[in-house]
């Protein structure tokens, strides 16, 4: 067994550098992994660096954080794993033992040791990676390990829609058909919401937004958002507006679409401060951010086993690992082309 792994040397710039094969600890098992997912939190690593710097310059950067494959070791206290079982991953691991963790808000942890980011900066665009036995899940057989891997952005999705409260009879708008937006929009259906209107600027994710269950698109570039929006639920507005696409111009139109005594859920990762005009959301509207995830992944799991998640629909470029610079340089230059991008591991190593 030979491992390597794709290192940020600097921005803009990966490399794919000889690492050592990971050893399980007692409670951990060593996965071989196939396939990880290009998350927008990648790109922008990618680009600028992590959204929170090491505090060592010399620190080691990895990369990604959408993980899948099959269980090559396993530690001596696990036994709900063995060696060929096809898995994925959760990446983050909480500590355990703060109030978060003990009220099963894990996500919200303040110690979580997260891949591609603090405090270990360890991505899983590697050939072998080691994981707590704890967080990780075994797939059913009808599901491969490139679907595997889009669980985790499925679960933000999922996520969302379940602290949004979306059902059947709510009215709906998610502003930006990124991945994470289509995954709402999943999310959202899978609790028996059905009038979803979805908003971007890129005809690529409409197309997808539709075939993936929005009742209405509409293109930000032709059309006046707030306006069709208004056109088409009337002058009460929506009951939940999902703001995905992380642009400051998105959240605004949010607190515009929103109807009184409705919500506001915040999914993107907003980079800039976004002012609020509270005069026009003062009627009981409620304006919540979503976080990543917690106790989501096995529904999640079943819910792309029933096929009540289309994940592999949305995958439009897939890439070899030795040609990870190649994959985050179409990322960067080529989004109005790709909904979903995916790392397709090599198969010995």
């Amino acid at each position: 067994m030979k491992n390597t792994e794709a290192i940020l040397v600097t921005p803009g710039r990966m490399v794919i550098k000889e690492a050592p094969v990971p050893e399980p600890g007692d409670n951990d098992v060593v996965i071989k992994v196939e396939y990880v997912g290009i998350c927008g939190s990648d790109v922008h690593g990618f680009q600028f660096g992590p959204f929170i710097p090491p505090k060592d310059p010399n620190q080691k950067i990895g990369l990604g954080h959408e993980a899948a494959g099959v269980v090559v070791k396993t530690g001596k206290m696990v036994s709900r794993f063995k060696v060929g079982d096809r898995v994925n991953l959760e990446p983050g691991v909480p500590c355990g033992k703060c109030k978060y963790c003990l009220s099963g808000r894990y996500n919200i942890c303040p110690d979580v040791d997260f891949l591609a980011t603090q405090p270990n900066y360890r991505g899983a665009l590697t050939n072998y990676i080691r994981h707590p036995a704890d967080f990780t899940y075994k797939l059913p057989e009808n599901m491969d390990t490139m679907e595997g891997a889009l669980v985790e952005p499925a679960a933000v999705g999922m996520h969302a829609a379940l602290l949004g409260g979306a059902r059947l009879g709510e009215k709906i708008v998610i502003l930006g058909c990124g991945c994470i937006g289509l995954m709402t929009l999943q999310g959202c259906r899978s609790l028996g919401a059905r009038e979803i209107i979805c908003v971007d600027t890129m005809p690529k994710r409409l197309e997808m937004a539709k075939k993936l269950g929005a009742s209405h698109v509409i293109n930000g570039m032709e059309e006046d958002t707030v306006e069709k929006c208004r056109e088409l639920l009337g002058d009460l507005g929506a009951d939940i507006v999902y703001e995905t696409a992380g642009a400051v111009i998105t959240a605004q139109q949010a607190i515009k679409i929103v109807g009184r005594g409705g919500r506001i859920m915040m999914v993107g990762t907003q980079s800039r401060e976004v002012p609020v005009d509270f005069l026009k959301i003062n009627r009981e509207v409620t304006i919540q951010t979503s976080f990543r995830y917690a106790n989501n992944y096995p529904m999640t799991i079943e819910a792309i086993s029933n096929g009540v998640f289309d994940v592999r629909s949305m995958v439009t470029h897939i890439y070899d690992y030795a040609d990870v610079q190649q994959a985050f340089d179409d990322s960067v230059n080529k989004k109005a082309e790709i909904i979903k991008g995916v790392i397709k591991m090599p198969e010995e190593a």
